[in-house]
């Protein structure tokens, strides 16, 4: 069993304040796989004023961009070398499934690393404008000291969409890692080191709720990078508008798959699968709602319900496995919840239900409801397990009135054999990505983010460096 005793502050190892520990455990076989130490509100001020010391007089923030975005490029070229390592412990520690951990956990973090090095390169940090009384300087400056608070599903992935950007803006960090999933920090905090990213700039302290609000409230914290759920991102808002602090939330989504009547079912489903079903259905971004005309309503079922069936369900560290366990017996009591509901208010489960595929490990049959209305908690609530819905449309307005009528707005698909009027489709849907035949892939070089209550902000492209600036005007006479 993997066991750490230390936590990363002020680029050391250093012993925690508390004696409290985390358990790993894994989905699969239940078993205690690692012990890391939970962090406590002093060890949150220790990581804190650390940061704090390397912004306010250290050279991380004094360095030009260029120079900055060569170190992180440099920790890109160490990271690429552990890429595998990182997917075999994301897949331990959370239970995705392990070709899923090599296609997207560990290099897509990878690739964003590389994006943003390059774009510091180029990045313009100042540009003159003409103004009233002469020439006007405007600046872009680092916003100081960030908290990066991430989640479980993909963890490597959000932390990643902040850290890259805040280390090239100039910024310095406390991570948040979740308890479920301390262990790939532990990984990059390595790599850090052997990058030589200046003491204090990165930080990275794995712990629950009570310390997690205290690090978002700490007076020494200048933004806050939240990724999460809708409830959890409100409460850290609500603390940051009192406090008139920055912050960025990536929240929940509820996002719609439209299939128009011209589209070809059975290479729709290939790429479907993954739309729907990705990271065990754990993800912010899975089209679980699929819109279908009455016309071919029967048939969209019947599509759904043999893609799902084909999906291999089990040891999430065997490559043929398609949808693993899901993180944590909470998490499918949870799931297990939401089918239940669905049928008590009348959906039928076409595949799936509550009957558990094993004795051993959190696993929830995967689940494909039809006789859907909009209404209904499984097409309201974000379920965050392979559960998908299935729900009627009259015509496509009605398919586009359905998509809308949500509180989320962060993805979406359409599905079309004409790709051009799936992009006039797009223009109408509320949401922050969209995808014409494909899932919208999270592209390092575009902005993510949602509208309505799937969060604020943007993440990703220039727009996600951004973030991590503030605007400084400086007029001058003479």
């Amino acid at each position: 069993m993997l066991q750490h005793d230390t936590l990363f502050i002020g680029g050391d190892w250093v012993a925690p304040a508390g004696t409290g520990t985390i358990e790993v455990i894994s989905p699969h076989s239940e078993e205690v796989v690692a012990r890391v130490p939970e962090g406590t509100p002093a060890d949150m001020d220790r990581a804190v004023a650390a940061a704090r010391d390397a912004f306010d007089n250290g050279p991380w923030p004094r360095m030009t961009m260029a120079e900055r975005a060569a170190v992180v490029g440099r920790l890109a070229d160490i990271y690429d070398s552990r890429q595998g390592e990182m997917a075999e412990t994301i897949t331990l520690e959370m239970g995705s499934p392990i070709t899923f951990s090599q296609l997207a956990q560990a290099p897509q973090p990878l690739g964003m690393l590389r994006y943003f090095a390059e774009l510091g390169r180029t990045f313009p940090v100042e540009e003159e404008r003409p103004g009233l009384f002469g020439p006007v300087i405007v600046r872009r400056e680092p916003v100081g000291v960030v908290a990066a608070i991430v989640p479980w599903n993909v963890p490597q992935f959000v932390i990643m969409s902040k850290l890259a950007p805040a280390l090239v803006a100039g910024c310095t960090v406390v991570i948040k890692p979740a308890p479920e999933t301390p262990l790939d920090s532990y990984l990059l905090a390595e790599m850090i080191k052997e990058a030589g990213i200046p003491a204090g700039v990165v930080n990275i302290v794995a712990a629950g709720r009570e310390a997690g609000e205290h690090l978002v409230s700490h007076p020494g914290v200048d933004k806050v990078a939240f990724t999460g759920s809708t409830a959890a991102g409100r409460r850290i808002g609500g603390i940051c508008g009192e406090q008139l602090k920055r912050c960025t939330l990536e929240l929940g989504g509820k996002s719609a798959a439209i299939i128009l009547d011209d589209c070809d079912l059975p290479s729709a489903m290939g790429f479907l699968s993954m739309a729907s079903l990705l990271n065990n259905g754990q993800a912010c971004v899975a089209q679980t709602r699929i819109l279908a005309s009455r016309g071919r309503y029967d048939e969209v079922v019947q599509a759904i319900a043999d893609m799902v069936s084909g999906q291999q369900v089990g040891d999430p560290s065997d490559p043929a496995t398609g949808i693993g366990p899901l993180v944590a017996e909470r998490q499918r009591e949870r799931v297990e919840g939401y089918i239940r509901s669905g049928i008590e208010e009348g959906a039928k489960p076409v595949v799936g239900g509550l009957d558990r595929p094993f004795d051993r490990g959190w696993y929830v049959a995967p689940t494909v409801f039809a006789g859907v209305d909009n209404d209904m908690r499984i097409a309201r609530e974000e379920i965050f397990g392979p559960v998908l819905t299935v729900i009627p449309y009259q015509d496509e307005a009605d398919a586009i009135r359905i998509a809308n009528d949500s509180d989320y707005g962060l993805t979406g698909s359409v599905w079309t054999a004409d790709p051009d009027h799936g992009v006039a489709v797009a223009r109408q849907v509320r949401t922050g990505t969209y995808g014409v035949n494909m899932m919208n892939t999270m592209d390092p070089n575009t902005p993510f983010g949602g509208f309505k209550a799937s969060g604020i902000g943007r993440e990703l492209g220039p727009e996600g460096l951004s973030a991590y600036l503030e605007y400084k005007s400086i007029a001058r006479l003479g």
